[in-house]
């Protein structure tokens, strides 16, 4: 991980280019290494990173490498139905983080959204979609489609069987209706059509799904693929995050270790573009301002340890995932209560707050910034599970 390459300045004067010639614009993106392009993206505003996105001379290369919480809120930004152009050139890899981040809420899957994200799928290539809904859990798109239609087997042994009025086939064995009086299930003929075409045996996993599996059981299966996957993202499950809400003893706060271990944090991958922590020594927050006071590879540690915590914040404070303001607010909540911490525990031991940050780890920082004052570090529940 590296600097940040751009700035807010060079964000403006990319734009400021394209006010006047495109193509120069274009050009001068076209100069910057695929690194400085992703963190361009990034570093828009999501209100205007469409635009930047259009200027990209090379857009298949740069959308992959975006981190995938952030193409989810490019994808949002730009709106859902309109991003089919987006998702095509995204990894399968991103398009399932898209959908564990903005298809559930709280431990429910939302059919509404899954429905606007399939669908839009849809409308991707034949090859971009295949590969989409292939990476897709296939109880989620179970779930999608038994949402939208009911599904009717031709019998084998019965001649005068008739098909449902106003069913639909793309085979002549499989026939279904909409679910809904005037749904359009055009979407939903492209997703079977193309699955029939490519590959029969998952097709016929699909169709044998809608009539026979049970939503409630797709669904805890989808849930439980879903919590592996962001816990690879650095988000865990609502009762681990929830332990830097716990209780410790008033004797026990000040309590640190004999050695500087609290930044030995291996690096994984982020879902959201963070290069740096914002340390300096005139920052709000005591943590920013003692971490501007560590060598370059303590900082570089913090980095991962941080959003770690920031990660914690958002799930124990069921902060929808997919909403770019979040993080902000996570981020800002981490920083705040361990900033409290560090303050409590510096002054009850007599200690310099770089000290105490080398030995005391953030998410213990926090656990005692939140319990010196639990009324206003006290969970904010922003989802209905």
């Amino acid at each position: 991980m590296t600097a940040p390459p751009t700035t807010s300045a060079a964000i403006q004067r990319i734009f400021a280019l394209a006010r006047k010639e495109r193509a120069t614009a274009t050009q001068a993106i076209r100069g910057m290494t695929l690194d400085h392009q992703v963190a361009l993206v990034c570093g828009t505003p999501l209100s205007r990173r469409a635009k930047i996105l259009e200027l990209l001379p090379a857009p298949e290369a740069v959308i992959p490498l975006i981190p995938e919480a952030e193409l989810c809120f490019t994808v949002k930004a730009i709106g859902i139905e309109d991003a089919a152009w987006v998702l095509e050139l995204a990894t399968p890899e991103q398009v399932v983080a898209c959908m564990d981040l903005d298809g559930w809420r709280g431990t429910a899957a939302d059919r509404a959204a899954i429905d606007r994200w399939i669908d839009t799928l849809a409308m991707m290539t034949t090859d971009a979609f295949l590969r989409s809904i292939r990476a897709l859990d296939p109880e989620l798109v179970v779930l999608f489609l038994k949402h939208r239609v009911r599904c009717f087997q031709k019998p084998d042994d019965d001649d005068g069987w008739q098909p449902p009025e106003g069913g639909l086939t793309v085979e002549g064995q499989f026939y279904f209706v909409a679910v809904s009086e005037g749904d359009d299930l055009e979407p939903i003929v492209a997703m079977l059509r193309a699955l029939f075409a490519a590959d029969y045996w998952v097709y016929f996993r699909m169709m044998q799904g809608i009539i026979h599996e049970l939503d409630i059981v797709n669904e805890e299966w989808a849930l439980r693929w879903r919590t592996g996957r962001l816990e690879d993202l650095g988000f865990p499950p609502w009762d681990r995050a929830m332990g830097i809400y716990q209780f410790i003893r008033r004797e026990d706060r000040t309590a640190i270790s004999d050695e500087a271990a609290s930044f030995d944090v291996g690096e994984w991958h982020l879902p959201v573009w963070m290069p740096s922590l914002p340390a300096s020594a005139d920052h709000q927050h005591l943590l920013f301002r003692t971490l501007a006071q560590l060598d370059e590879s303590e900082r570089h540690s913090a980095l991962y340890a941080f959003i770690a915590l920031a990660n914690k914040v958002a799930v124990a404070d069921r902060m929808e995932l997919s909403d770019a303001e979040s993080t902000p607010i996570a981020i800002d909540k981490a920083a705040d209560f361990a900033s409290v911490g560090l303050e409590f525990i510096s002054t009850e031991l007599g200690l310099n707050a770089a000290d105490v940050l080398r030995r005391v780890p953030l998410q213990r920082l926090f656990s005692v910034g939140a319990n010196l004052q639990p009324e206003r570090a006290k969970p904010c529940d922003k989802q209905n599970t």
